[in-house]
């Protein structure tokens, strides 16, 4: 069922299988500076800014208890703190720390490096057509910007 008659994989699979390669690369990644792939996810999301938790949950899709105990962990790590809200004293801002920053900056680096070496049989027309097929899908279904792009410094056009 995953193949067609002319042995290509239709987009159904192909999205999926994707997503399955990507999040193995992304654990890799994780592995090697000793985070979950959860941790990596959120050093990833904090590298643009400080988020609340109401709104770091919404963007990293997780149930406030799955978030503060990835929180706690990563703070106990000392990647991340919790700040004071300015705007309410009531809430708190979860920020990466000093070594949280390196951290992440390497962990991106070396994600961005290796996903980019998935795509290295394609020719750079090729490369940019899935570029642009995937971000309108991505756009088309409002999927939060947890991932920066590569050299592109902020958080590019994050959805609020």
């Amino acid at each position: 069922m995953a193949k067609n008659d002319d042995g290509s994989v239709g987009v159904v699979a192909a999205l999926v299988r994707s997503a399955f390669l990507v999040n193995a690369v992304y654990a890799e990644s994780a592995r090697e500076y000793d985070l979950t792939p959860q941790q990596g996810q959120l050093l990833c999301v904090l590298m643009a800014q400080p988020y609340g938790m109401g709104e770091l949950g919404a963007t990293l899709g997780l149930a406030k208890s799955s978030l503060t105990g990835l929180v706690d962990r990563t703070e106990r790590n000392g990647l991340v703190e919790r700040r004071a809200d300015p705007q309410d004293t009531r809430a708190v801002r979860v920020a990466l720390t000093l070594r949280g920053g390196r951290i992440a900056e390497e962990f991106y680096t070396g994600t961005c490096r290796r996903i980019e070496e998935l795509t290295g049989g394609l020719a750079a027309a090729e490369r940019d057509g899935l570029a642009a097929l995937l971000g309108r899908v991505v756009l088309d279904n409002k999927v939060p910007a947890v991932f920066m792009e590569p050299g592109g410094g902020a958080a590019g056009d994050r959805e609020r």
